[in-house]
Order: C-alpha cells, then structure tokens, then sequence
C-alpha cells in the first residue's frame, strides 16, 4: 500500500502547481482566480528509493517496480465551506477520502497573484481552514449522537459506548480543538479513526516559499513551524516553482539546478519522508530475476500482513518468511552469500517486518 494524501488550503496559495509539479502532470489547472479545480485531481507518484535500486542490481533484476502513492489536489476552501460557502460541502466530501492531509500554506509574496483574504498570513490561513474542518465535523456528529441517544436509551449497549466516544469528540471540537487532539495513542487513534472525521485525519503543512527561501525558509515558515509544533503537525519546506522547474528537467539536469538553489534533493523526496513518518509507514522489498519490488506497510505490520499486500492468498496460506535486512543483503552480495553467512532468517507470524527488509514468502494455497 501507498497512501492517499490530499493537497488542501486557501485558493491561491500554490496547490494546483504543487500537484502539476510533484505529479508531473498539467491535470490540475493552475490560475490565478479561486475555484480553479473543479473535480478532484488524482496523480500517482512513484516513490525513488535508493535502496531499491541497489538491490535490484545485486539481484540481477529485469524490472524496477517502486512503491507508489497518490496525491488528490482537492479545489480551495474558503471561510463558511462547512454552510456551503466556495463550492462547499462536496470538497469536504472529498478531504474525507483521504488517509492525511497536506495542507499548503502561502508563505511568499507577490503581487501578481492575488491572495483571497488580501494578506499573507498562513498561521491565519491554517486556522480558517481548520475552522472549517471542525465545524463540519461538529454537524457531523450532533446529527449521529441524536441517533446514539435513541438507541442508548433502548438499552443498546454498542450504541452508549459510540455514543460516548462521540459526545467526547464534540466537546473537544466545541473548545476548538480538533478530535486529533484525543488520539494521543494507538487506542485514541483508533477510536478516533472509526468516527472518520475530517479533523481526525494527521495533517503535515507544507509551506510554499519563493525561490529564495527554499533551503532555509523564513520568518514566514518560522511562525508556520511553532504553530505545527504547538498542535504535534509537522512542517516541510517546498517552493512550487522550483518544483515545477525540476519536473520539466532530465535528472542531470535536476541535479545542476538543486545545486545552484542549494537544495540537496526536490521537495517532493521530503513531503514523501514526512507523509510516510505522518502515517507511520515502512517499506519492505521482494527481489529476484525478473523483479526488485518495494511495498508499502504501516510500522508494526507482522509478517502475514505483509504477504498480503503482496496478494491475498500470501496472507491466506502464509508459512514463513525468508528475511535478510538491507544492510547484510548489500555488504554480502545477495540471498545466496547471506544465506551462506547466516544473515537470511526464517520468520514466522509474530515477525514484525523492519523497513528495508528483504523478504521472499513461503506459502501454500
């Protein structure tokens, strides 16, 4: 598995640009007025992971096949999008699909491109579309606990646990706080995510500077950085048109133009890094003559599970894994000379798999 990641914020502030760039596509109409998307843009990315590549040349492999996430550049908010304001509810139909949300915040001036609110302030930004997001949520669950409370006082006992969780989620959100707030470990998160509110998804802002300030940031990114910090969000640092430069370029020529903007890798590398810590994902890789493969699995994942995403039927007829972790799989040269050192395991279904193994799935079905 990927994951699904939806590109939010104010209209104006660099989305539908970000998305062209980091998809390598013009799918998402970039304009100067609001409103510009009108249906959600959906674009797969594949995620470059140097590992892989390694270990497809030590396993002689054909065919290099990357794990793969999506994007889904969902069109502005504006201030009254939970009473329809902008074009409303359906796009806060669409943030509920997603699995977290990157929220990208103008931290640049220009005055070519107009701003909706006539400001650069993207704390403010931030705040007016979680407002936003809250309001919605609130509607949401005053509507279900009326239902709860038909229920509970028909002596359903699932339905007074809900009813619970719920009345508790509504009174974070009527402090202004998101119900994030109350996931604070796997069972709050858990417990949160079976609602699937809006304000329960984990958020990453990403902060689009000019071209300048695309190493370090700014005063602007500076604010932006303690506001996430202060709500446990994390930050990254993207400049859009650079982005948008880099995808027009071969990769020599990407790596001459990251030099002269001192920057290291594009920005795309570092919102993947921080969407899979945000999820909490791991990557683990098949290889073999016909294919190295990366695959996607949430930390903690065991074994089993990690076959299925592979097919079903792994999972079904699983028997044992063959795991050798990266580091021994590069320096000794393969399945077969790890083998031979001792460093390739048989695993079994209490196996939880550690980002970069190598693994080949035993199996009967």
């Amino acid at each position: 598995m990927g994951f699904k990641c939806g590109i939010v914020g104010l209209p104006n502030v660099g989305k539908s640009t970000l998305f062209n760039a980091l998809t390598q596509t013009a799918a998402a109409q970039a304009a100067n007025f609001p409103f510009t998307t009108i249906e959600p843009n959906i674009g797969e990315v594949a995620v470059r992971d140097e590992r892989l590549e390694k270990i497809a040349t030590i396993a002689g492999s054909a065919r290099i096949t990357p794990t793969r996430l999506s994007f889904v550049d969902i069109a502005g908010l504006v201030a009254g999008a939970s009473a329809g304001e902008g074009l409303g509810n359906q796009f806060l139909a669409q943030i509920r699909e997603v699995d977290a949300i990157a929220h990208v915040l103008r931290c640049f001036e220009d005055p070519d491109i107009a701003h909706v609110a006539g400001r650069i302030d993207p704390v403010a930004d931030a705040e007016t579309v979680e407002t936003e997001l809250m309001l919605a949520d609130l509607e949401s669950l005053e509507r279900r606990a009326e239902a709860l409370r038909k229920r509970a006082g028909g002596g359903d006992k699932q339905a007074r646990q809900r009813l619970a969780l719920v009345e508790r989620a509504i009174a974070v959100l009527s402090e202004g706080r998101p119900v994030r707030d109350i996931a604070s470990d796997a069972a709050g998160r858990d417990a949160v995510g079976q609602l699937q509110l809006l304000t329960g998804k984990p958020v990453l802002y990403v902060c689009n500077v000019d071209e300048a300030s695309a190493a370090a940031g700014n005063a602007v990114t500076e604010r932006v950085r303690a506001y996430a910090a202060a709500r446990g969000a994390g930050t990254v640092i993207i400049s859009a048109a650079i982005e948008a430069e880099l995808s027009q370029l071969d990769p020599d020529e990407q790596r001459d133009y990251l030099a002269s903007m001192g920057l290291e890798e594009p920005g795309l590398n570092r919102l993947i890094r921080a969407g899979y810590e945000l999820l909490g994902l791991i990557t683990f890789f098949t290889a073999g003559p016909k294919e190295a493969r990366a695959w996607t699995v949430p930390a903690g994942a065991q074994a089993p599970q990690a076959a299925g995403v592979i097919h079903t039927d792994f999972e079904k007829g699983f028997i044992r894994a063959l795991t050798i972790g990266y580091e021994d799989y590069v320096a000794l040269g393969g399945e077969a000379a790890a083998r031979d050192a001792g460093k390739a395991r048989d695993e079994g279904r209490d196996y939880v798999v550690k980002d970069g193994d190598v693994i080949l799935f035993k199996f009967n079905v």
